[in-house]
């Protein structure tokens, strides 16, 4: 999610800290297979491994059997391709893979990361479009942002500066943020992405609601129970993986 300079940005996005420590009570991080680092499963990638020892993205983690766990970093991840250090955390990880089947992973594993991860963020966009969470065209993103019925508000990233600046706006209007500098999140998805995944023309802008979600006072910090957290989630996934992670 790549966000001008000195831009801030919606705190369904840049604060995941306030689901952290649910994350460890309940058990839900996990380890980094090649820092070592532990952090809520939702803000790591899974790699899962396929009956014929091929090593895969499971962004959903939904595949069965083990799985490896690593950081949104694409470069840490093509380094240890490069030098040998994700071979041996896969064979650790994976206890050597099926029986009789060598492990084995593409060299362009990183970039089927990066295309995993844009799936899942324009699956989710489709998703909750279809939950009717998604608000659409310029005029009307305006309209509910004033009023404050957008939780979460998303540019492309060849959109204008002056089609930003003008929803930002009205964005901290109708979130009591006026002068604070909060900005929407430039996506790392262009208009043509967004327009595909959403059978819509021209989506330049889009703002997610949580409107249909029900009373915030019932979600608790489970971003999942919001369509602005489980949006969020998957953009600055993806966004940290390409490195574009915007300031927190």
């Amino acid at each position: 999610m790549r966000t001008p300079h000195n831009e801030s940005v919606s705190s369904a996005i840049a604060d995941p800290a306030s689901s952290r420590q649910a994350d460890k009570a309940s058990g839900s991080e996990r380890r980094c297979v090649l820092s070592g680092e532990t952090r809520p499963r939702d803000e790591l990638i899974r790699l899962a491994i396929s009956p014929t020892g091929d090593v895969l993205p499971d962004p959903g983690a939904k595949a069965p059997g083990r799985g490896a766990w690593i950081l949104p970093d694409r470069a840490a991840l093509e380094t240890a391709i490069a030098e040998g250090h994700l071979k041996r955390a896969l064979i650790r990880a994976f206890k050597g893979g099926p029986e009789g089947i060598a492990l084995s992973y593409s060299e362009q594993l990183s970039q089927q990361v990066a295309d995993a991860l844009t799936r899942t963020v324009l699956d989710r966009l489709g998703l909750e479009l279809r939950g009717g969470n998604i608000v659409l065209g310029s005029a009307r993103i305006e309209e509910q942002a004033r009023t404050g019925r957008i939780a979460l508000l998303l540019h492309a990233s060849d959109s204008s500066e002056d089609g930003r600046k003008k929803l930002d706006q009205a964005w901290r209007v109708g979130s009591d943020a006026e002068g604070s500098g909060m900005r929407g999140t430039v996506l790392p998805l262009d208009r043509d992405a967004l327009s595909v995944a959403l059978g819509r023309e021209n989506v330049v802008h889009l703002g997610v609601s949580d409107v249909n979600v029900g009373r915030r006072a019932k979600r608790g910090d489970d971003p999942a129970a919001t369509a602005s957290g489980r949006v969020g989630q998957a953009v600055i996934r993806l966004s940290r993986f390409l490195g574009s992670d915007p300031p927190h």
